[in-house]
């Protein structure tokens, strides 16, 4: 795919994100309207067809999720999960591990070309092991509110192209998250009933 076609596609995703986002009952359906086109939009769909770059024994798969502090600010809470395991809808993920924790602390994009690389890589996605992410903080009014991830289990995946627009859909997951008022339904969780990933740093 070209990049002037690629380019055409995130700005005609963008719209229809925005469109039925805005339409969501809340917060959580709005934003799973964002991490379920970027499961389907993002990365080099030819990079499987590359010798060593889908391990041996794995199919090519995608997820995405939106990692959202919570008031505790000790915590990411697995929010809109995209072909996550059903036990981790809702997961308190430590704020400080992994990659995640790092974009939370620098508030700045990151892209992982490929995670074999990356001595300091976290497995917090249980259904594959990302063999390349590209992850984005979401920021309003210089608050960091979370950080919006896309993994594959394909290395080689995402390029620059994609850490350019996940940083576009980052932008758009903050303006959703405030127009329907995340805060509040944050403020509604019992995090007391919620399951705490346990991951080795």
């Amino acid at each position: 795919m070209s990049l002037e076609s690629n380019a055409r596609n995130v700005v005609l995703a963008l719209a229809r994100t925005a469109g039925d986002a805005g339409a969501a009952e809340d917060v959580e359906g709005a934003l799973w309207h964002v991490t379920r086109v970027l499961a389907s939009l993002l990365g080099d769909g030819s990079a499987a067809a590359v010798p060593g770059n889908l391990p041996e024994g794995t199919k090519p798969q995608r997820a995405a999720t939106a990692f959202i502090k919570v008031p505790d600010g000790r915590h990411h809470l697995i929010t809109a999960p995209v072909n996550f395991l059903p036990k981790q809808y809702h997961e308190l993920i430590p704020i400080t591990l992994g990659h995640p924790g790092h974009v939370a602390k620098t508030r700045r994009p990151l892209l992982l070309r490929d995670t074999s690389h990356h001595d300091g890589f976290v497995k917090i996605l249980q259904t594959f092991k990302a063999g390349s992410a590209v992850q984005a903080p979401m920021l309003w009014q210089d608050r960091y509110l979370g950080t919006l991830i896309c993994a594959s289990s394909v290395r080689n995946t995402f390029s620059e192209t994609d850490l350019e627009s996940m940083r576009a859909f980052a932008g758009l997951a903050a303006a959703v998250w405030n127009a329907h008022d995340g805060d509040d339904w944050l403020s509604s969780i019992d995090y007391d009933t919620l399951p705490e990933g346990l991951y080795g740093e």
